[in-house]
């Protein structure tokens, strides 16, 4: 492991230098990963582990994500099984499920995590909260995760592309003697650029409250005062769009990503520079009691039982697809719709 210096503070990273993937496929030469839930993450770390030569098999339930699992070539009856099967037939499970779909199957799967397999994660929520989630491992099996920081399609898309998405990675039961070097494995494994050390409480405050603040939440938020702003002072909507999400996506935020904020606020027009400087205060002013509350919010396991009871409830999709729908329906991203389709690299 090395000790990486982050703006003053040294932590432990681990990298495909230090671990090889030869290595990993040593580690994990004779454990077969059972992938449970083809959603979200499954996919891509399903399909990442099997193109980098390990034994994996998928759990999922029939339905439309199950021809999703035959069509990326996974076999029914050989690598493609019912949940609860494909449990027990892995050495590793890998618990990819949704969160309130993990509660749901609990009851099925515990009884197939006997002495010596290993429990992972690509969350804490199901760890961390168990109170709530009922998700209690047994003693003798290693609870581990690895968080890609991005979705399961962020990384089968870099993947493919010889990239790698960055990971946390936590050890929450060592019953075996082997937790960390299997986590290490199976976070190279799936594809990851780097890992960092975290534990589940960590991950699942931090990540919780990033998706609800300024990678989500937040951005939406932001985005739609200033456009509705924008609209109210007489701008088109053309105009309110592409001064509020297209130059931001399109040529600030990759410069961002690339350099850094810093390089941008020294490489815009002065106009810019002075006026970005002068109201970053006040906007960090007014977001930063909302990102205290939201946190808060967070550690005490609010925001966990209203995900819980929410998704639970048995017109939760169709509540769901009406949110969504009306956000799709709003003029900003209407106007978003032809915007994008007047990119140069879409005529």
């Amino acid at each position: 492991m090395a000790k990486i210096n982050f703006g003053g503070t040294l932590e432990e990273v681990a990298t495909r230098e230090e671990f090889p993937l030869e290595r990993a496929r040593e580690v994990l030469k004779d454990e077969i990963i059972a992938v449970l839930g083809y959603g979200i993450q499954g996919p891509g770390q399903a399909c990442n582990l099997r193109d980098n030569g390990f034994r994996v098999i998928v759990g999922q339930r029939q339905g439309k994500t199950y021809d999703k699992a035959v069509a990326d070539g996974w076999v029914p009856g050989e690598t493609l099984f019912a949940p609860d099967e494909a449990a027990r037939r892995a050495t590793i499970v890998c618990m990819l499920l949704s969160d309130a779909a993990q509660i749901a199957l609990w009851p099925s799967i515990v009884p197939h995590l006997t002495a010596g397999k290993a429990l992972y994660f690509s969350h804490g929520f199901a760890i961390t909260y168990k109170e709530r989630t009922h998700i209690v491992p047994p003693a003798d099996v290693d609870v581990i995760m690895v968080a890609p920081k991005g979705s399961g399609t962020s990384l089968r898309t870099l993947f493919l592309e010889g990239r790698g998405l960055n990971s946390s990675y936590a050890v929450y039961q060592d019953a075996t003697g082997r937790a960390e070097e299997r986590t290490l494995a199976l976070g190279i494994g799936i594809g990851s650029g780097y890992l960092f050390k975290t534990d589940f409480k960590r991950e699942v405050y931090s990540d919780l409250t990033g998706e609800r603040g300024a990678l989500m939440g937040a951005i939406q938020g932001l985005f739609l005062a200033q456009y509705e702003t924008l609209r109210e002072h007489g701008h088109s909507p053309s105009e309110a769009f592409n001064e509020t999400v297209e130059e931001f996506t399109q040529s600030l935020l990759p410069m961002v990503g690339k350099n850094g904020m810093d390089w941008m606020y020294a490489n815009c027009s002065t106009t810019a520079q002075r006026g970005a400087l002068d109201w970053m205060g006040p906007f960090h002013d007014a977001v930063k009691p909302v990102m205290e509350k939201l946190y808060e919010s967070v550690a005490s396991g609010e925001e966990a039982q209203h995900a819980i009871d929410s998704n639970s409830q048995p017109d939760y999709r169709e509540k769901l697809d009406a949110e969504l729908r009306a956000l799709h329906e709003s003029e900003m991203w209407r106007t978003g719709e032809t915007v994008r389709k007047l990119r140069p690299e879409n005529n």
